[in-house]
């Protein structure tokens, strides 16, 4: 198992390493929210595999409302950005 959490690790590194340059670079609002909604989504990845490498469930809630955060965050972003698009 620590050779698999391990590499998840480092994967979820780089992955998170990778969308913060594209939140700092990213081009346009949209960019970088997707990117944000990605960091969001390693993180709450990376909270899973911490949870599963120690066998512990006390970390559920928090993935749970990080989730949430990120969905909502990234609808209301969506909808903002569309409704800018018709105007």
């Amino acid at each position: 198992m620590t050779v698999v959490a391990t590499a998840c690790a480092i994967t979820l590194t780089v992955a998170a390493v990778l969308a913060l340059l594209r939140i700092a670079r990213g081009p346009t609002m949209l960019d970088r929210v997707v990117a944000l909604d990605v960091l969001v989504a390693v993180v709450v990845i990376a909270l899973c595999v911490e949870a599963a490498a120690n066998r512990h469930a006390t970390t559920l809630p928090v993935i749970v409302v990080l989730a949430l955060l990120g969905f909502v965050g990234s609808v209301s972003v969506a909808r903002y950005a569309a409704k800018e698009e018709q105007e």
